[in-house]
């Protein structure tokens, strides 16, 4: 061999190592900051129990309406707090999962709160419905009569006035005792220019009901709304308004002033405010403003998701609505990884026996695969890049796994035709790897415009499968060339390894050792 031969051959098994410790620290490096983050594959709905409910719109509306009402409730989701949760459509229908929550009837009301965002002046106080049994009640569509003069909440009976102490003091108006025999208003009737009688959320005003006016604004006109703490220890709801809900809020406000203006979301009042009642006189809010009062947390946090994520442009029937225990979850998650861990042995075992130190690279380059897809996979969870890892997402993981085998034994099958016909093993290598993976790249082609069509035209559960088959199918072809093809040069340009009596990879490939 002549020196430039030499060094040239030194450069190539230099760049082969290197190659080999990128891989192995990159997979290794990522697991362990994964693990040190305490970062977990974000779990789907069928592995960590949660809740699924299926919402159809009341009348037919454009896919363009139906995408709107699909981004404003993940916000609405995401504002819960939950990790994982998906919102999408099937066909016309919305659907809702929210992995991992243990309370699912109360994660269902906030989200099923799917109707148009109000802002309603209020008439009047009205006590609770006497009950469909007394002589006295109306029927539902009887049509509601005006608030008595000493109930009405107008300016001159509320009587705003401030106090020294930059608070206010008003008067106790009195609800109506004639609209007790009234029902609240169904969500059928309740329309933007109806006067209607709803419920207030338990806690949030002085009344039981309120008699409101039409609605001259809607959620449209809030960009954003945050529960916050003040100085004080008092829990208020800050809020911003968009460049075409400020001036119609400021002429709301100001017709209104001193007088209380009702937050209606779904048929119930969420909150009932004052305007500026610490004020002698009106001021514009110049694009924001607070409500506040005895609010709790709960009630201040609510009330700000409602603001911000409760203006749909269409309204939504929940039609089904499915809690899955995590137990269950949990028990199809074992039998899964059980059944996947238990053929992944078999096969270990038998490319070992099968295969010799070949088998060795096997083992090793299936464990930096599954190392470098945990962090990856658990990396995507905090993203909404991926779907969640579901059942079917863990099928595709299994699945992924013979195709990375596969490539394996493309690789060591042409090794051992090259090796047949007479060349070294040392040569072999390089040569069996260049027919290797043209076929391997063909395959893992065919696997990725599958998966990639299957994501794009599937749904549910088969775009968890086609996402997670075609993320393993990219890794199966980095680590065939970045990991497998320098492993198996090296290996097989050392003799004593490649003519080893037991575990040699002449043995592994069924040829005489190398001469």
């Amino acid at each position: 061999m002549t020196p430039a031969s030499s060094r040239a051959s030194a450069r190539r098994q230099r760049s082969l190592v290197i190659s080999l410790v990128i891989v192995v620290v990159v997979a290794l490096g990522s697991l362990g900051a994964t693990l040190a983050a305490r970062w977990s594959p974000r779990l789907g709905l069928d592995l960590a129990g949660g809740l699924s409910v299926v919402y159809k719109p009341a009348h037919k509306v454009s896919p363009a309406k139906l995408a709107e009402a699909v981004n404003i409730l993940t916000h609405r989701v995401s504002g819960l707090g939950v990790s994982g949760a998906t919102v999408g459509t099937q066909g016309g229908d919305i659907v809702v999962q929210v992995p991992g929550v243990k309370d699912g009837q109360t994660i269902l009301k906030q989200i099923g709160q799917t109707a148009q965002l109000y802002f309603r002046p209020v008439l009047c106080g009205v006590p609770l419905f006497v009950g469909a049994k007394s002589k006295a009640a109306k029927p539902a569509t009887a049509t509601l009569p005006s608030c008595s003069p000493t109930s009405a909440l107008t300016k001159t009976n509320l009587g705003v006035t401030q106090t020294s102490t930059g608070s206010y003091h008003s008067n106790n108006v009195p609800a109506d005792p004639v609209l007790a025999a009234y029902p609240s208003t169904s969500p059928t009737r309740d329309g933007k220019g109806s006067t209607v009688l709803l419920p207030e959320v338990p806690g949030a005003g002085p009344y039981k009901r309120y008699l409101l006016g039409p609605a001259p604004l809607t959620g449209r006109a809030i960009g954003s709304a945050t529960a916050q703490q003040t100085q004080l220890g008092r829990w208020v709801v800050n809020y911003t308004l968009t460049g075409t809900g400020t001036p119609k809020w400021e002429s709301l406000a100001q017709t209104y002033f001193h007088q209380m203006v009702a937050v209606e979301l779904d048929g119930v009042v969420q909150s009932a405010p004052l305007i500026q009642p610490t004020q002698s006189s009106f001021t514009s809010f110049q694009g924001k403003g607070e409500i506040s009062g005895n609010l709790t947390e709960t009630q201040a946090k609510e009330l700000a998701l409602a603001m911000q994520f409760g203006s749909l442009p269409v309204r939504l029937i929940p039609q089904t609505s499915t809690t899955v225990s995590p137990t269950l979850g949990h028990s199809a998650l074992v039998a899964g990884l059980g059944a996947g861990i238990a053929g992944l042995i078999l096969v270990l075992i038998y490319t070992i026996v099968y295969y010799r130190l070949l088998g060795i690279v096997v083992v090793s380059g299936l464990a930096v695969t599954a190392a470098l897809l945990w962090a990856i996979i658990s990396a995507l969870g905090h993203t909404s890049v991926a779907p969640s890892f579901d059942l079917a997402g863990v099928t595709g993981v299994i699945v992924s796994i013979g195709i990375t085998v596969d490539s394996y034994i493309v690789y060591f099958e042409r090794l051992k035709d090259e090796a047949r016909s007479g060349r070294t093993i040392r040569t072999s290598v390089d040569r069996g790897f260049q027919s290797a993976w043209r076929t391997v790249l063909a395959a893992d082609t065919v696997s990725l415009a599958a998966a990639v069509v299957l994501f794009l035209v599937a749904v549910g559960a088969v775009k968890g499968f086609a996402f997670f088959l075609g993320l393993s199918t990219l890794m199966d072809i980095f680590m065939t060339y970045f990991f497998t093809r320098p492993l198996v040069v090296l290996l097989g340009r050392n003799e004593r390894l490649t003519s080893a009596r037991r575990m040699g990879i002449s043995r592994g490939l069924a040829v005489g050792a190398e001469q």
